[in-house]
């Protein structure tokens, strides 16, 4: 974690939150309109964005190229839980429902789970709430970062090593201040209907800019 300490690997991480704080107006949560791809351009590989489907799954409308190398497959449609190993799902899927009903951010540190001929590494992960037009809190912007070069991997699992929830109010709850962000918002980053889940689909990457 030395690059994660030094902040050099988390700069997309802080980018987002910043962006999705300057969005907010007072105690509430950004519409899934308001998030501008062009606010996030330099983000866009490790940027992604969930929907809710059930209490505690949510399910990808959009996923970045970091994204979709790590999972060797197209997310659109997949739940989050595919990233994370199986005894690490009822975990995520609680903390889900938390950033939903709460709502609050949810970060998770992560690590590779552990495969022959390949090292295991670190990964952070941030999701912030988002809601609908209708005012329902039922997607997420996502960034994740690895602590690798993301490629030669094969489809990778991770397991949860940490988790932290801080409930969305008026006044932003963080360890430290995030960095000052300016942000002209327009509606954008539309996203098709995700195709219905129907198991892991074939081999593609998508371009993030849906």
């Amino acid at each position: 974690m030395r690059r994660f300490r030094s902040g050099k690997s988390l700069s997309p991480i802080h980018q987002a939150e910043a962006y999705w704080t300057a969005l907010r107006q007072g105690s509430g949560i950004p519409e899934r309109d308001q998030v501008d791809p062009r606010g996030l351009e330099n983000l866009l590989p490790h940027t992604f964005v969930l929907e809710r489907i059930a209490p505690s799954i949510a399910r990808f409308r959009l996923a970045g190229q970091t994204l979709q190398r790590l999972a060797g497959t197209d997310l659109r449609g997949m739940p989050l839980s595919v990233l994370v190993t199986p005894k690490a799902r009822h975990r995520i899927g609680k903390d889900l429902q938390s950033l939903f009903d709460t709502p609050a951010v949810a970060e998770f540190s992560l690590i590779s789970e552990a495969r022959p001929a390949h090292p295991t590494f670190e990964a952070r992960m941030l999701l912030l709430p988002l809601k609908t037009e209708l005012g329902e809190i039922s997607r997420a912007l996502g960034v994740l970062v690895a602590d690798t070069p993301v490629r030669g991997h094969g489809a990778v699992r991770f397991e949860i090593t940490g988790s932290w929830l801080r409930p969305v109010s008026g006044r932003r709850q963080s360890d430290q201040a995030a960095p000052a962000a300016i942000a002209k918002t327009t509606p954008g980053f539309a996203a098709p209907p995700a195709p219905p889940y129907r198991g892991a689909p074939h081999l593609r990457l998508v371009k993030t800019g849906d």
